[in-house]
């Protein structure tokens, strides 16, 4: 493997970046590796043991997540932004993310990067749609609510975990007809454990916050699923205000108090972040990306983009 599988692994990753739309699905993830290291059923599900290469990685800049992932943390550590956030990844850590988020590895410390090691487990929407387990109401209850998506596991829950994934591999491998109904079995009971300690974990956390500080917490994780939704189209506070039935003056309020961050902060940079994907991940022109983004022109665009990155589009996409 070695060299060989390094040079294979960026050719396959400047395929994917010259796409028109770049999403990282279950498909571009088997692309990007080579069949001996990840195992799967079809384009709907896989799961990997990836070993860390800074120079060869497909979440080295912002891309958008088509479908639900799962990464375990073995051993090392990473940092990984979500939507904006940052979350340190460390042994026997793991996260789960959702459908739409957009995703990048920001960091790996020199020290851990020949040991990083960890488990990734991605199935695609429809995949997802048919375990037996409410998703819907896990990704906008459950996670969407999560200060902090990442879930440190226990001994016995590491020991678990480990059991799980060692008879989803060895089912993967088997030929019988219904080794999909059981796959799918497994990830479910999968999911409704992590969901039960990410439940626990949300009870503690709503506990330690019951204060007046309540009601703007849950406006803001309101406004922000909503800015994740219509980024895109609309910037102004007004549009998001009158979604939640407040004025934009108070929505602002909330949003302050909550994050600690203005409301057309956080807009701007779900629109920058969204800019960054496709400036990275696409060959569309930049007058293609401003009719995307709602721009009136190219210099509007500009003029946003180089004031919050200090870089212009042309720039950030030939650096």
């Amino acid at each position: 493997m070695g060299i060989d599988f390094c040079i294979s692994f960026r050719r396959k990753i400047n395929e994917m970046e010259k796409s028109a739309n770049y999403n990282l699905s279950v498909e571009k993830l088997q692309e990007v590796f080579p069949d001996n290291q990840w195992i799967g059923i079809g384009k709907e599900f896989c799961m990997m043991n990836v070993q860390y290469d800074r120079k060869a990685h497909a979440l080295g800049h912002p891309c958008r997540l088509d479908g639900v992932m799962m990464l375990y943390c073995i051993k090392g550590h990473v940092r990984m932004s979500v939507n904006l956030n940052e979350y340190d990844i460390s042994d026997n850590h793991l996260i789960i993310t959702t459908p739409g988020n957009i995703l990048k590895v920001s960091d790996v410390p020199e020290q851990d990067l020949s040991e990083l090691s960890y488990i990734v487990v991605a199935m695609s929407q429809s995949f997802a749609s048919e375990l037996h387990i409410d998703m819907k109401h896990l990704i906008s209850e459950g996670l969407a609510l999560m200060d902090n998506p990442v879930i440190e596991l226990t001994e016995e829950a590491e020991k678990l975990m480990g059991q799980y994934l060692s008879l989803m591999a060895e089912v993967l491998k088997m030929k019988v007809s219904s080794r999909d109904d059981a796959l799918r079995a497994l990830v479910s009971s999968m999911m409704c454990i992590i969901a039960g300690i990410w439940q626990e974990k949300f009870d503690e956390a709503r506990k330690n916050t019951m204060t007046t500080s309540t009601r703007s917490r849950m406006i803001f994780e309101s406004f922000i699923r909503l800015v994740s939704e219509y980024h895109t189209k609309y910037r102004n506070v007004g549009f998001y205000a009158d979604k939640l039935c407040l004025t934009p003056k108070y929505l602002s309020k909330l949003i302050k108090t909550a994050s600690g961050k203005s409301a057309p902060e956080w807009i701007d940079s779900y629109v920058i972040l969204e800019s960054k994907n496709l400036l990275k991940h696409s060959d569309i022109t930049i007058k293609e990306i401003v009719y995307r983004l709602n721009f009136p022109n190219q210099s509007v665009f500009y003029k946003f983009f180089k004031a919050r990155t200090g870089m212009t589009p042309s720039e950030y996409r030939n650096s």
